[in-house]
């Protein structure tokens, strides 16, 4: 006689559901516990019962032979399934899984049907029944946090036998599913003296309850692929188990499933009111003792407005915007994701196998002789010998793998060196990064070029490629290099975007000026880099012309950039004649955005390219009277900001200033004081206090009228502000 079978339906990841199940399982005391999950992959439950490991983890299963085609089966501590196998561990009782094994999972070519409504999402379909509008809120009200729920098990088969009554047949691999599952029930309670409990997701209960002819299940299971399969643990993240994995099912909010596990039901409310105000206080807020009073009282109140047993997290999170937050969801948005996703990062044991990413980091690691550490350690390299470019060429593909275990420290000052400098740090979450990369190879080389290429495909601008490119000479990835140097090629061929061209410039130009430190064929990119600059140059004049504010600062950084760039790599000297004739254009065109007018005539002017005189001439003209203030202003801060130096060796260029300084009203100079902090902030001590001498009349360098001269009624202010400026602080006795 075949022994009884206790359906357990669950909601997975769903802690009240795990509550329930370890309440049924200590009931019936089972001697055998079936749970969904690949009955292939059996033999990994019992590493479960290891203290050393810590959820969030997750099965992870793939080909032998194709482990981009990896999966995953995610376990947190509330999970039911989890909960399940520790229980039956703990027991002594017989514990594995029934569902299809991995291979069923492996795409086939042939077309899967696409489930109905109703099979999507079931809870959703009971919820709207029961007029809630998502299925979360409702089956925490009914199940996760009904103080009194009855018989749950039975109420839930119930309700999902009404959904599937009026369901049409499942798609192939869902009735495989089923059917796979029923004939492992079938062979534990013929095999079995005592229940059998099968823990399984609430929408398969009735279809395994339900009577079948068991010829029909293997006739359905007929021609199963066979393809050998290896498995291992990984550690996950909450955050992750928001995303559907493995059971098809995320749960939106793994900070507050926790939260409910780990907290009595009576301190529910309180604890989590007290986990909200510690991140806001955290974030700089204050929150009163008064006010977390009044949070709980309305989030009681929302409750039973809305007809809940207590509170939700959608009740407290109102709450707290109403109380806490003022009113203002922003506020409540800044520790949103930390509470409500969690930060919890899983661990697995030792001695358990790696996924090949994480065995292929291994080796690497014993060959670069780096250990990690999760302390903060700096890693100083010369790229000259074969250590020190093994060191960088593994940290630069782990940062193309979204893996940063090392930052480097003064990048900018290292380049054109043989030397580099990196902070190296640890972060667990790293493992998990490089397990999600596996689709892209099964080596840190492989998976590095993998990921290059779909970020290169992605790339939506001239200038994120040519970064994306850098980045994989410096990997020591040529395929990828070599791909992207040809996407850019035909990118740039379809583009007039005059900001898009310039943009790429400062990318290339670190390649070909710095590529020799790393053993990089950058030759190839020196034609294409005179073709995109040439292009730029070309398109300057007219793009420069009709920008507002913000769109003439952007273009005038880019301008700047792009015009260290050409300095940088132009060794040859073939852009220096388009470029500099298509600077001159610009400083001289009257509809250009005044801002990119003076940031054009700066860069001539400090490339020699325009005489003291000229720069005199043209500031004289742009700064006169007749020149509307704004329009002053712009081209005064395009033309000195960064080089505010140029206040102090010229003499002449001071005097224009001055004259138009002079001549603003005090509410107009008031109003560009800003601009004014801007330019001066680049000066050092010494040269502003050289500067406010040169301002003053005192020391030497002050040529024509000064702004002492012109002190009166309304001038005091202007010379106060201007000391503010140069001071830091209050003005001096002068």
């Amino acid at each position: 006689m075949a022994a009884a079978v206790e359906y357990l339906g669950i909601r997975h990841h769903g802690p009240g559901s795990a509550r329930r199940v370890l309440d049924a399982l200590e009931a019936l005391r089972p001697a055998e516990v079936l749970v969904e999950g690949p009955a292939d992959l059996s033999d990994q439950l019992p590493r479960l019962a290891s203290d050393d490991m810590v959820p969030p983890v997750a099965l992870l299963a793939y080909p032998k032979d194709a482990p981009d085609q990896a999966f995953f089966w995610p376990f947190a501590v509330f999970s039911p399934e989890y909960q399940a196998i520790r229980w039956a561990i703990r027991a002594g009782v017989p514990v594995r899984f029934i569902d299809l094994p991995v291979a069923w999972r492996l795409p086939s070519g042939a077309e899967t049907p696409a489930p109905g409504d109703v099979a999507r999402d079931p809870i959703g379909a009971l919820a709207r029944a029961a007029g809630y509008e998502d299925g979360e809120s409702w089956w925490r009200d009914v199940i996760e946090e009904n103080p009194d729920p009855g018989p749950v098990f039975a109420a839930v088969a119930d309700a999902m036998a009404a959904l599937r009554e009026g369901e049409t047949a499942l798609p192939g691999q869902e009735a495989a599913r089923e059917a796979h599952m029923r004939l492992e029930i079938v062979k534990a309670a013929k095999a079995t003296d005592g229940p059998v409990a099968v823990i399984c997701g609430a929408w398969h209960v009735p279809a395994l309850m339900a009577k079948h002819a068991a010829k029909d299940d293997r006739a359905r299971l007929a021609g199963a692929p066979k393809v050998k399969v290896t498995a291992t643990w990984a550690p996950w993240t909450s955050p992750r188990l928001a995303v559907a994995s493995g059971y098809g099912a995320g749960v939106a909010a793994p900070g507050w499933c926790r939260h409910l596990w780990e907290t009595a039901e009576a301190d529910r409310t309180t604890h989590w009111i007290a986990r909200i105000a510690r991140a806001l206080r955290a974030e700089g807020q204050i929150v009163s003792t008064a006010s977390l009073i009044e949070t709980e009282r309305l989030a009681t109140a929302l409750a039973a407005v809305r007809g809940r047993p207590r509170p939700g997290f959608e009740e407290l999170r109102d709450a707290v915007v109403s109380c806490l937050c003022f009113g203002d969801p922003i506020l409540w948005r800044i520790v949103e994701t930390r509470l409500l996703l969690g930060d919890e990062v899983g661990a697995i044991p030792d001695d358990v196998p790696a996924a090949p990413l994480l065995e292929d980091l291994q080796r690497q690691q014993k060959k670069a002789r780096l250990k990690p550490e999760a302390l903060e350690r700096e890693l100083s390299l010369d790229l000259r010998s074969d250590s020190g470019l093994f060191r960088s060429t593994l940290l630069h593909r782990l940062a193309a793998l979204d893996v940063p275990w090392g930052r480097l420290a003064d990048a900018g000052r290292s380049r054109g060196t043989f030397r580099e400098r990196w902070v190296l740090e640890w972060q667990p979450e790293f493992a998990v990064q490089l397990v999600e990369h596996l689709v892209f190879g099964t080596t840190i080389e492989t998976a590095a070029a993998g990921r290059l290429a779909q970020r290169m495909q992605k790339a939506d601008t001239l200038g994120a490629l040519a970064d994306l490119v850098f980045l994989a000479m410096t990997a020591q990835l040529d395929a990828a290099a070599r791909a992207g140097t040809a996407r850019l090629g035909d990118r740039a061929a379809q583009t007039s975007d005059c900001l898009e061209l310039l943009g790429a410039l400062p990318g290339l130009a670190e390649v070909i000026r710095y590529g020799e430190a790393r053993q990089t064929d950058a030759a190839r990119l020196t034609d294409l880099f005179t073709r995109i600059g040439t292009q730029g140059a070309l398109a300057l004049h007219y793009a420069a012309r009709t920008l507002d504010a913000d769109a003439a600062r952007a273009f005038a950084d880019t301008l700047k950039a792009a015009d260290g760039a050409i300095r940088l790599a132009d060794a040859e000297g073939g852009l220096a004649a388009p470029w500099t004739a298509a600077l001159g254009r610009v400083a001289q065109d009257g509809q250009a955005a005044r801002l990119v007018m003076g940031a054009a005539a700066r860069l001539l002017y400090e490339a020699d390219e325009m005489t003291s005189d000229a720069a005199v001439t043209l500031l004289g003209r742009m700064l006169s009277p007749g020149t509307a203030p704004a329009d002053a202003a712009a081209f005064f801060e395009g033309f000195f900001e960064g080089g505010g130096q140029r206040l102090l060796y010229d003499a002449a260029l001071r005097g224009r200033v001055d004259d138009w300084m002079t001549s603003l009203k005090a509410e107009t100079f008031t109003e560009y004081l800003p601009v004014f902090r801007r330019v001066l902030s680049d000066l050092d001590k010494t040269e502003k206090t050289r500067l406010l001498d040169a301002l003053f009349g005192r020391g030497t360098g002050a040529k024509g009228r000064v702004l002492a001269d012109h002190a009166g009624a309304v001038w005091p202010t202007h010379l106060d502000a201007l000391a503010r400026i140069l001071t830091g602080g209050a003005p001096d006795d002068r």
